[in-house]
């Protein structure tokens, strides 16, 4: 599996399997992003995460948040990915741990947060099963590299 420089010169291709994952997530990251858009359109609310102060389930902060919980462990999680395959991980093991974190997400945010008062069983679920993914990812990463520090 190579491309070519210009001149000719073959060059492996890196990150195939972060690389495949990329079109899911940004997909689904840009419906988060485009339902926040249309909450704001729908309240004018043009900034702020709050349409309508004192309701107790504000569908632009619920949005909103769904939107910026994704942003704050997908990047982390897309970074380990990519350590983990540029050190060598196993790509089939990569591509279900992928899979399993896209699953997470849409757990954590469709049956979890968006669901009524915010409390689906998706919302723990996706929650401490990404953050297990992090650890596992991150413990896989140090273990293919435990021969840089002599074990």
């Amino acid at each position: 599996m190579s491309s070519q420089l210009g001149i000719g010169v073959p060059v492996p291709k890196f990150l195939p399997v972060t690389g495949t994952w990329t079109l899911p997530f940004v997909a689904y990251l840009s419906f988060l992003s485009h339902r926040v858009v249309f909450d704001r359109l729908n309240s004018k609310q043009w900034i702020g995460d709050r349409s309508s102060p004192g309701k107790d389930r504000d569908e632009l902060e619920v949005d909103s948040r769904a939107h910026a919980n994704f942003l704050e462990n997908v990047p982390l999680a897309f970074t380990l990915a990519a350590v983990a395959e540029l050190n060598g991980a196993n790509r089939k093991y990569l591509n279900y741990a992928m899979a399993a974190l896209f699953a997470l997400r849409l757990l954590h945010a469709e049956l979890g947060i968006k669901r009524e008062e915010s409390m689906g069983f998706g919302r723990p679920a996706g929650f401490w099963g990404t953050q297990g993914w992090l650890i596992g990812v991150a413990g896989y990463s140090a273990y293919l590299v435990k021969g840089y520090w002599g074990y």
